[in-house]
């Protein structure tokens, strides 16, 4: 019996002790994780420096961990690397920043854009992009010490003289390129379209030029602009822009404003859609209307029609003077003829030979929308 009492005594001992062991393991690793998460190491990251086409790149590190074998994998755009081809291993050393290059393999040497990623043996990694185009070499953008080309390539319209000529501002253009533009029908993104002349970028970034619309667009109400490098993998950007003058055309006469489709004196280039929201409406009364991405300085004529017409034909119930305001609220009396419809279209156009419009449809119960501000 005192056998068994000292027996469970040790025991009871032992399980204590055991406790209490565990307990400031428990706390160790605590606070040894607190202490851990308040000094987070910082990401690595790494930048393109220079690319030959086809050939190789140069990437710099930044904040890279010490004593780690990183290897380097390339792959097609959009895998961040993952599961890429490896092109070869860099070792940290010390750490920090430093700058290696790496060839491309053969299964990309003629892709546009090529994924790069570095994984190192402890679990870290980083990755970019880069264009396959030669920098700062043949074709690339700038002397020696200029960085690697990054980014799209974009324009916006800043100027149109209908059928005459549009102005456009570029914006991240490579520097030194010699960009071929192009004009054609809407929705073309300006390929295959004609040739108006070319834009040398210089030192890239922003710049600044007018081209003639060519003759077979003339009289077309949107037209698609263009301009493209020579290379196997061009640098490119495209947008387009309403035939409609916005500075009153060249021949100085204010008179024919209206006619071209002005929108302003000195007003940037309209661009976009224009639209319209029904916000209220009063059964067989009226129905205000909320305008968005109007052109200013406009005269629209406002019909209703049958629903499905879209307006087009309708009975003329005002106008809607757009002034300064690309958005705001103006009300309308539904006519006669509609009184009783379950639906009714609604249109807003100008008078222009290639007119803006908008339109739109509604109930003609009594109610207001929770959609309008």
């Amino acid at each position: 019996m005192n056998h068994s009492l000292s027996t469970q005594a040790g025991f009871g001992r032992f399980w204590r002790r055991a406790v209490t062991a565990l307990g400031l393991l428990l706390l160790a690793l605590f606070f040894t994780a607190g202490t851990a998460s308040s000094h987070p190491h910082p990401i690595p990251t790494i930048s393109i420096s220079s690319v030959a086409r086809g050939e190789s790149v140069t990437l710099q590190t930044h904040d890279y961990p010490a004593g780690q074998t990183f290897t380097v994998r390339m792959g097609k755009m959009g895998t961040r690397g993952v599961g890429g081809e490896v092109v070869g291993t860099l070792e940290s050393g010390a750490g920090g920043s430093m700058s290696a290059s790496f060839n491309i393999p053969d299964a990309l040497k003629d892709d546009h854009q090529i994924a790069i990623r570095l994984d190192s043996n402890l679990g870290y990694y980083s990755f970019n992009w880069f264009y396959n185009n030669t920098a700062p070499a043949s074709g690339g953008t700038g002397g020696g010490s200029t960085p690697v080309y990054t980014g799209i390539p974009t324009f916006k319209i800043t100027a149109v003289s209908k059928g005459e000529n549009v102005t456009i501002e570029t914006n991240n253009f490579p520097a030194n390129m010699t960009f071929t533009v192009t004009m054609g029908k809407m929705f073309t993104r300006g390929i295959g379209g004609t040739v108006v002349g070319t834009l040398e970028s210089g030192e890239g970034g922003k710049l600044t030029a007018t081209f003639n619309i060519p003759e077979a667009l003339k009289e077309d109400g949107r037209i698609a602009i263009r301009a493209q490098t020579a290379h196997a993998n061009p640098f490119y950007a495209y947008n387009w822009f309403w035939n409609n003058s916005t500075d009153g055309g060249d021949n100085g006469d204010d008179s024919d404003d209206k006619d071209d489709g002005a929108t302003g004196g000195g007003d940037t280039v309209y661009t976009g859609i224009p639209t319209f929201t029904v916000c209220t409406v009063s059964k067989d009364n009226e129905v205000t209307i909320l305008t968005k991405n109007f052109p200013t300085n406009q005269t629209f004529a406002v019909t209703m029609g049958p629903m499905y017409t879209r307006g087009i034909g309708g009975t003329s119930v005002g106008t809607l003077e757009s002034g300064d305001q690309r958005s705001a609220r103006y009300t309308f009396s539904i006519p006669d003829g509609l009184n009783g419809a379950y639906r009714i279209s609604m249109r807003a156009q100008t008078a222009h030979s290639h007119p803006f419009y908008a339109y739109n449809w509604f109930y003609n119960n009594s109610t207001t929308m929770d959609h309008c501000p």
